[in-house]
């Protein structure tokens, strides 16, 4: 996102996620004020109580400005907001503050089956933006909650706290500064497949007593190094080959049965063959 005016927007989608999705009838007034503003008797209550830089984000390097490829520019300014989200009732004789508590229950569902504001109850401002806005219930300290009525002046009422996160503001045009220029390779080789590429052919024998050698015969190996596996164990690894022939020695243990025996040449050339072991 790019405008200052970034945060009444996410304060703006959240009174619209919560408009949207609580299933109280009649449907409760939803207010963005401050707790010691006077609303509807019957209301919840988004009250932005803090806002401080994300930890994480602050420490991003410079990178390339969209659209102006030679320049890099300062990562955005990244924010956490913090809201106080109340539920207003009026109180009944003999349930006292339970239609209250009904109304912040509800609200607290909306927001735990929407951990990210869904992009439908965006502002139009915010629509397109690269971050994703999370909401995650944030803990506050009893003597915190304490000051926090008290600079109000307001009767204590029940509060949780959310926190929405990261809201990201873009930097001027003047915080920018051209790209350092690229060094130039020059005379790199030119770096090509082989011309002929090694082949392993075959496999002798293909039933054999256990420890048995196998002989593999192809084109083009030497040069090269081979890996053999039997059975999923490494029976030869990075055998540097001299000819279009090399041998591998199977474990002697193995049981009667087919085992796989897998053939690696540097990577180029895999081949899988079957080996039965007698008994």
């Amino acid at each position: 996102m790019s405008e200052a005016t970034a945060l009444g927007m996410v304060s703006s989608s959240l009174r619209t996620l919560l408009t949207h999705e609580l299933g109280i009838t009649p449907p409760p007034d939803v207010t963005v004020l401050s707790p010691d503003e006077t609303g509807g008797a019957r209301r919840l209550n988004l009250f932005l109580f803090r806002v401080v830089e994300h930890p994480f984000f602050r420490n991003q390097d410079w990178e390339i400005r969209p659209g102006t490829p030679p320049h890099l520019t300062r990562p955005p300014l990244s924010l956490s907001l913090s809201y106080l989200l109340t539920a207003y009732a009026p109180n009944d004789p003999q349930t006292g503050n339970a239609a209250a508590h009904q109304l912040l229950g509800e609200a607290m569902r909306v927001f735990h089956e929407h951990p990210e504001i869904p992009e439908e109850y965006l502002d139009t401002g915010l629509l397109g933006a690269k971050e994703k806005l999370q909401i995650v219930g944030e803990n506050l300290d009893p003597d915190g909650v304490g000051r926090l009525w008290s600079s109000l002046d307001e009767p204590f009422r029940l509060s949780v706290a959310y926190q929405v996160s990261p809201v990201q503001l873009d930097v001027s045009q003047a915080a920018q500064r051209p790209m350092p220029q690229r060094v130039r390779r020059i005379g790199v080789p030119d770096v090509r497949a082989p011309l002929d590429p090694p082949v392993v052919t075959e496999m002798s024998p293909v039933s054999a007593t256990a420890g048995t050698p196998l002989t593999f015969t192809g084109k083009h190996l030497a040069g090269w190094r081979a890996r053999v596996w039997v059975g999923g164990h490494p029976v030869v690894s990075e055998q540097l080959l001299g000819e279009d022939r090399f041998t591998a020695q199977p474990a002697g243990d193995l049981g009667p049965g087919l085992y796989e025996v897998r053939v690696d040449v540097s990577g180029i050339f895999r081949r899988t063959f079957l080996f039965e072991v007698t008994s």
